[in-house]
């Protein structure tokens, strides 16, 4: 039956059927022909996948990220990367990456960082004569921070279905993120200089400029600061803190920036109805393929035979790895990890590896797989919107992949890496 089911999944993925559907649609046979789930509890797994307090957190996050999206803070966080980075050789290059590390700090999602920067940045590295693909390449690698970064989604859900410490896995993607941010910039400043392009500002602007620039947005860079620090002496849980952000998010968007008004309230409100819904389309329907799994003992499996592999752990962990980068090209982020992280993680703690560790390893694994094809999320979003050829996109992608692997393989293999601030901090 595992096989039938893996098999039908693969195929409504191929044939285009949205993938909330395809998970719905490849548990069919479980209902036909096994009498051990019958319809009624598998309505009773999809009503009890949204029956979770941890899960408000992706809600909470999903609104004030839209709500810090339109008032103003995106245009000034872009102003105050231009300065910091855009002297720099591949100066707009430079500064979609700077973007994306301050932008983790509010929206959350790669996709949407992704979707975002292509329209803002797209046209003006275009301008100033960017290799298409290249400017494909940067904008979506770079949009990897944005999902490591706190609050990441993809580390909020994957604390909520593999019952991790939340503020742990929040806390653990800081450092990665900043080290994805300075080994990206480094990657990019080869490929810029080889190519020629130039700085996208004339010198190193003044310290003055700088500090208004920072003081202009010192209340979206105060952001992840203060989820860390509320995480660090408890002032709240994560979902706590998602219901905190979002009146933080009103009051800088009424009060200080002045440019919320109702009708952008309306709107941030209903982009956040469709994101939401989407997410939790996904959410209940990864719920009743997972109890399938979990009815064929599909997790006791995978453990086994991943435990019984010859050599030490580490040959689990890169073969787990291995599994959840293939897993990252054919599917979707959110389906990753609601659907393949929580049959992969049981080894992985078998073999004593920690949960919070190996969480923000697979989180950003699968996030970077949102950008090779066959279908790579990311890697369509941006080349659709900048129009460019999927052919072009991997020629130029080769270093970021390679850079990305090499970080990856260091978080695997250094735990403090991820570790440093949870252990610390908590």
């Amino acid at each position: 039956m595992l096989t039938v089911i893996a098999a039908l999944f693969f195929v409504f993925l191929a044939i285009g059927v949205p993938v909330a559907f395809a998970l719905g649609l490849a548990t069919v046979p479980v209902f036909v022909f096994g009498d051990y789930m019958p319809l009624t509890v598998a309505m009773q797994r999809m009503y009890g996948a949204t029956q979770s307090f941890p899960l408000l957190a992706v809600p909470f996050f999903i609104l004030a990220g839209n709500l810090m999206n339109i008032t103003g803070i995106t245009d000034r966080l872009l102003t105050f990367a231009r300065l910091l980075t855009g002297w720099m050789i591949g100066g707009l290059a430079q500064v979609s990456i700077v973007l994306s590390a301050l932008m983790g700090g509010i929206s959350g999602s790669a996709v949407a960082d992704a979707a975002m920067e292509s329209r803002l940045l797209g046209p003006a590295m275009a301008r100033r004569g960017y290799a298409p693909g290249f400017t494909a390449a940067v904008i979506a690698f770079s949009s990897v921070i944005t999902a490591t970064i706190p609050p990441s989604i993809g580390l909020i859900l994957f604390g909520f279905i593999s019952e991790v410490s939340i503020g742990r896995l929040l806390l653990g993607g800081v450092v990665p993120g900043i080290l994805m941010t300075a080994v990206l910039m480094g990657v990019t400043s080869m490929v810029a200089r080889r190519m020629g392009y130039q700085p996208e500002l004339a010198e190193r602007p003044a310290f003055r400029a700088v500090a208004a620039s920072f003081l202009e947005c010192i209340w979206a860079l105060l952001f992840p600061v203060f989820l860390l620090i509320g995480f660090r002496f408890g002032v709240f849980t994560a979902t706590e803190a998602g219901a905190i952000v979002v009146l933080y998010a009103l009051v800088i968007g009424v009060f200080v920036y002045r440019e919320l008004t109702w009708k952008n309230l309306i709107g941030a409100m209903r982009d956040s109805v469709i994101d939401i819904g989407m997410v939790m389309l996904i959410i209940v329907m990864a719920a009743v393929l997972g109890h399938a799994l979990t009815i064929e003992q599909a997790p006791g499996a995978i453990t086994g035979f991943l435990a019984g592999l010859p050599g030490d752990k580490y040959v689990t962990l890169f073969a787990v790895l291995a599994i959840v980068f293939v897993a990252g090209t054919v599917m979707e982020a959110t389906v990753n990890v609601l659907l393949v992280t929580p049959l992969v993680l049981p080894a992985l703690v078998h073999v004593g590896f920690d949960p919070v560790h190996m969480g923000v390893v697979m989180i950003v694994l699968v996030s970077v797989g949102g950008n090779t094809p066959p279908v790579g999320v990311i890697m369509y979003t941006v080349c659709g919107i900048l129009k460019c050829s999927f052919a072009d996109f991997v020629k130029w992608s080769w270093p970021f992949v390679v850079a990305m692997v090499l970080l990856i393989a260091a978080m695997a293999l250094v735990p403090d890496i991820v570790l440093f601030l949870p252990n610390h901090l908590m």
